[in-house]
């Protein structure tokens, strides 16, 4: 890195004596750690506990300058340390390298500065901290000798980490310096750090060739794996490192040794899409049957990663077409639900079996239905057995529309999936609204192109326990009711886990007038609304929930007994304003009625405005008009009221039969 990057010249940030820099005077510890490390960390050589440790600090919160100022106002190190180390041991690093940032090709080391409340940022020298990594660092082969002519014990100092000396030479990859440490000591070819890496394993990791291969040819063992089990060859194999994977099987290192999660060489270099090492594996006798703790053998992983070129050699190598992973899936169904569309059309070129499930019974078709992938899923369907798909409880239009994936609902109708199938208890029991048709979750998407091309397609309403219809007017959707309604949405259900005396539809549109009045000239049921048990007897008070609220609001809560009446849902708070314009409304919708008490004494007491007009029409005689509409809609039946217009009758008695027009002189006019 060079220094001019620096957030100031590196002539002005040597010397402590100097000015405060003006610039940064206000940038706090995190700020200014954040932008130098943001210039400086791509080009910068650092040991992977180093990257944790920066990473650390820069999430943590600087030391407040109070905190600072307490201390003696050395140089801050840009570390992931909570409190600044004193000044001895920024002059006295003792390896711990964990508290700077060294720069690549530089003998630099980035610090800060905290002086009377103020911020610098300085550039320490690496010889001032310890001159014994610093020839390390720099690949100082003269300075390291006359170091090692002093003091051999050096060698064998472990850090906090368990690096010695040895570790950090083959990480930064100066091979000359290696083999200077090696004639030193060669015993500590293979000492290991706290997390059991050798020099090798660091020198694959860093992929320093030339160092890899003066280690194996002075006894580095190549099997030897860290605290995860990995090996130098899965490192090398992660890597995608052709040359590295060659040497390591030259001098013996295995081609099976797996990680703790079962990852063996060979499933690296699949992950890496790597045809070339994966026939130097198999050449020297990887495992293509190895799986990992999942159950995931590398053709799977082929598969899964849309590795295309791998997957043929895997398969001209004898890999398991229909390979499983621990869960059932197979490598056809894992290509299917990431979408690749060339592994599909190998897998079932060479015979890959369609029809089976995982252990949840989800077909490949169910898979690529759910994630949208449309051409996956008219190369499944012809090989698809219905037959499965039935016993597997769910559709995968039930996938399409609940993910909305309009396009492959389109496919799948074309196909000719039947759009009035219903999930399975087990499947509809994970949902929490009981849903079993996909029309159901197209309105609770208010997807209303999914739910038109379902209904067009022949979808049944009225199939669901909570009628889709219901959902719609529970959100307010007068173009999803109206969809519905003519499609023959039944307007009189009622919902067996909450029981009332009318239409329930009727609960969620009490607050929405038009849409109240869309659904009686429909053929809702409003005399139902005035049957009360109680009738001109008092009415017994509203029986309140264990937490208060008001049974009666709250259908989509656990199965109860209570029955529900209208004059109830009319006493809510919710509704109570607009009490009159209901019930004159529904007087429309009836011949002669009775008001129960509990509705009258309610209009009595509040002295609506419009009380006495609703008393006129309940004391006075229904026209012979009115009677006849009713009479004529009854005899209709509710499923042919939306085709009343196809009636050989005038426009005008037309629209007074459907209550566009009120009154018998409108009809004269």
């Amino acid at each position: 890195m060079a220094i001019a990057k620096m957030p100031m010249p590196a002539s002005r940030m040597t010397d402590e004596s100097e000015d405060d820099h003006s610039a940064y005077a206000d940038v706090s510890d995190e700020q200014l750690l954040q932008l130098a490390i943001k210039r400086s960390l791509a080009e910068t050589n650092l040991t992977p506990w180093q990257i944790r440790q920066i990473n650390s600090r820069t999430k943590s919160t600087a030391p407040s300058a109070t905190q600072q100022s307490q201390s003696n106002p050395a140089k801050l190190p840009a570390t992931a340390s909570a409190n600044p180390p004193s000044e001895s041991h920024c002059r006295n690093i003792n390896r711990d390298i964990s508290h700077h940032i060294f720069c690549k090709n530089e003998d630099k080391v980035i610090a800060w500065t905290r002086h009377n409340g103020h911020l610098r940022v300085t550039v320490e020298t690496v010889n001032d901290l310890d001159p014994f990594l610093s020839a390390i660092w720099r690949g100082d082969e003269k300075a390291l000798r006359e170091i090692l002519n002093s003091n051999l014990n050096i060698l064998d100092e472990p850090n906090k980490d368990g690096w010695i000396p040895l570790h950090e030479c083959a990480f930064y990859g100066h091979v000359e310096c290696l083999k200077i440490l090696l004639e030193a000591r060669p015993d500590t070819i293979n000492k290991r750090t706290k997390t059991n890496q050798t020099p090798l394993y660091l020198a694959v990791t860093r992929k320093h060739l030339s160092c890899v291969e003066y280690l194996l040819k002075n006894g580095a063992g190549p099997n030897i794996a860290n605290n995860q089990w990995e090996t130098p060859m899965n490192k090398a194999c992660d890597n995608a490192h052709e040359a590295m994977v060659g040497i390591l099987l030259k001098f013996g290192a295995s081609p099976n040794k797996a990680c703790v999660q079962g990852v063996t060489p060979l499933h690296e270099a699949v992950m890496n899409k790597n045809v070339q090492i994966c026939k130097m594996l198999l050449q020297a006798e990887a495992n293509l049957r190895a799986k990992t703790i999942y159950g995931i053998d590398p053709f799977f992983m082929a598969a899964q990663s849309g590795a295309v070129e791998v997957l043929s050699f895997l398969i001209s190598e004898g890999g398991n077409i229909n390979t499983q992973a621990n869960d059932g899936a197979t490598a056809l169904f894992e290509a299917s639900k990431n979408g690749h569309v060339e592994v599909v059309k190998i897998l079932l070129s060479n015979g890959a079996d369609v029809n089976r499930a995982n252990k949840t019974g989800l077909l490949p078709i169910h898979i690529a239905a759910k994630n949208g992938h449309e051409s996956i899923v008219v190369l499944l369907n012809p090989k698809t057995s219905r037959i499965k798909v039935k016993c597997s409880g769910i559709s995968p239009l039930h996938f399409a529309a609940e993910r909305n994936r309009d396009d492959v609902l389109v496919t799948l109708i074309q196909a000719g999936y039947d759009v009035n199938t219903t999930m399975s208890d087990d499947w509809s029991k994970m949902h929490q609204d009981r849903r079993s048709t996909a029309l159901y979750s197209a309105v609770v998407n208010r997807n209303l192109q999914a739910a038109c091309m379902l209904l067009e397609a022949g979808a049944d309403p009225n199939l669901d326990i909570f009628n889709p219809l219901l959902v719609a007017a529970r959100k307010g959707w007068m173009e999803m009711v109206m969809l519905l309604v003519e499609h023959g949405a039944n307007l009189n259900g009622l919902l067996p886990t909450h029981p009332t005396t009318f239409p329930t539809v009727l609960v969620f549109c009490v607050r929405n007038l038009p849409m109240m009045k869309y659904i009686l000239d429909n053929g809702c049921d409003a005399l139902s609304c005035f049957s009360c048990q109680y009738g001109s007897s008092p009415h017994p008070p509203i029986i309140p929930r264990r937490n208060g609220r008001e049974r009666m609001y709250y259908l989509n809560e656990e199965p109860s007994d209570y029955c529900l009446q209208f004059c109830e849902l009319l006493s809510a708070p919710s509704v109570n304003s607009d009490m009159v314009p209901i019930i004159d409304m529904l007087l429309d919708y009836v011949g002669h009625v009775k008001l129960c008490s509990k509705i009258a004494e309610h209009l009595e007491s509040n002295e609506w405005k419009d009380w006495m007009l609703i008393k006129e029409k309940l004391v006075l005689p229904c026209t012979l008009m009115h009677l006849s509409r009713l009479k004529i809609r009854k005899l209709l039946e509710v499923q042919r009221l939306t085709r009343i217009s196809a009636l050989p009758l005038p426009d005008r008695l037309i629209k007074f039969l459907r209550y566009e027009r009120e009154s018998f002189a409108d009809i004269l006019r």
